[in-house]
């Protein structure tokens, strides 16, 4: 009965997380395990508003701050070399990665 690995990567930053991303799927492409993803999951957009000016007076000026997480799921059969190879991969700091061993 084979594992799989559920790999889910995010973060604020879309072009390192597509760079995590097609390595993942070059380990596994010659590895020739069976891989299914990446899928885009919604983007969590954290919003803040606030008042320019500390004391109030003034006119009514806001600052609209946004932060954007994106997020990518990668399920793939897992073997021991293939982990091993996940494992070493170079990620930077703006990337997190949760890997889930699923038994099916």
């Amino acid at each position: 009965m084979p594992q799989i690995a559920r790999i889910r990567l995010s973060s604020q930053n879309l072009a390192d997380l597509e760079q995590v991303v097609s390595e993942i799927k070059d380990i596994a492409e010659k590895q020739g395990s069976k891989l299914s993803g990446p899928v885009p999951l919604p983007t969590k957009k954290l919003r803040v508003v606030t008042r320019k000016t500390p004391c109030g007076e003034g006119t009514h000026t806001f600052d609209r701050w946004e932060l954007r997480i994106h997020s990518r799921l990668i399920d793939v059969v897992a073997s021991d070399r293939l982990m091993r190879q996940i494992m070493r991969i170079k990620v930077p700091d703006t990337v997190k990665i949760e890997i889930k061993l699923i038994t099916s």
